[in-house]
């Protein structure tokens, strides 16, 4: 029987049962793309992550990433993961390189905090959004919007960014988008929520993806490109996130709780 390597990892957390669940499983080729998708449905995590050796001198690895129900453009916290695996795994490097299909070159790196993750900033413009408002709910001072699905609603308090009860299930319905919820905080300086109900995903735990979108607008609001943040959600976690011209790198740490194979 074939067996895989399944690794499941909790990302941006300093402890089991918090911070962010992924799934991440190097593989020696390419599976087709239905056998990775079914995969990832069995998993039933935010993302599964599958990553391939890269032969170019650009990268070390080719990097996917799958919810569920969809393959996804860009995963943060599921490449902290793959980083921690393979760092694990060789504790004489200091750093991995993974070649992605729609977001570049992403690198995760020994840091201070446990590792440093380096993504694409995502900076978003102000559009009126009443539709996915309403959906979220709240009363937020801005809202913006950037091409490939992706929202960034600011409100005026952190106690607003907790009380939202958004409809999922109308959400689910609708077109895929990554939706943050945001405000200043109280102990932290950020503090926000994510949504992805179409992705099969109603709230993420912990995602670099929107503090990719998050850091932009903060570093500019607060004047300082380097900002603490926390998520806000059940398991809850906390980032550094610091704003580098037109990348936005995340710190924190990695929890291995499951080390497996699965058998396809």
């Amino acid at each position: 029987m074939t067996t895989l390597r399944f690794v499941q990892v909790d990302a941006f957390a300093d402890r089991p049962f918090t911070g962010n669940p992924a799934a991440v499983m190097p593989l020696d080729d390419w599976l087709d793309d239905a056998t990775l998708q079914s995969i990832a449905a069995e998993n039933n995590l935010a993302e599964t992550a599958f990553l391939v050796p890269w032969p170019g001198s650009d990268a070390d690895y080719e990097l996917r990433w799958f919810t569920p129900l969809i393959e996804v453009a860009l995963c943060g916290h599921a490449t902290l993961a793959s980083g921690h695996v393979l760092l694990s795994d060789d504790p004489a490097r200091d750093a991995v390189r993974f070649a992605t299909r729609k977001s570049g070159v992403l690198e995760v790196r020994r840091a201070k905090a446990g590792y440093a993750l380096d993504l694409p900033a995502l900076p978003a413009a102000p559009r009126d959004l009443p539709d996915i408002v309403r959906l979220i709910g709240g009363d937020p001072i801005a809202t913006l919007w950037r091409d490939g699905g992706y929202v960034v609603l600011v409100y005026p308090d952190e106690q607003m960014v907790r009380a939202l009860r958004p409809d999922f299930a109308t959400l689910a319905r609708g077109e895929n988008l990554l939706i943050v919820a945001t405000a200043r905080g109280a102990d932290h300086d950020i503090v926000s929520r994510a949504f992805a109900p179409a992705a099969g995903i109603d709230e993420d735990p912990v995602t670099g993806t929107a503090h990719a979108l998050a850091t932009p607008y903060w570093a500019e609001q607060l004047g300082r490109a380097r900002i603490t943040a926390y998520q806000a959600s059940s398991r809850g976690g906390e980032l550094v996130c610091e704003l580098a011209g037109d990348r936005v790198i995340l710190e924190g740490n990695c929890v291995t709780v499951i080390d497996g194979c699965f058998r396809p």
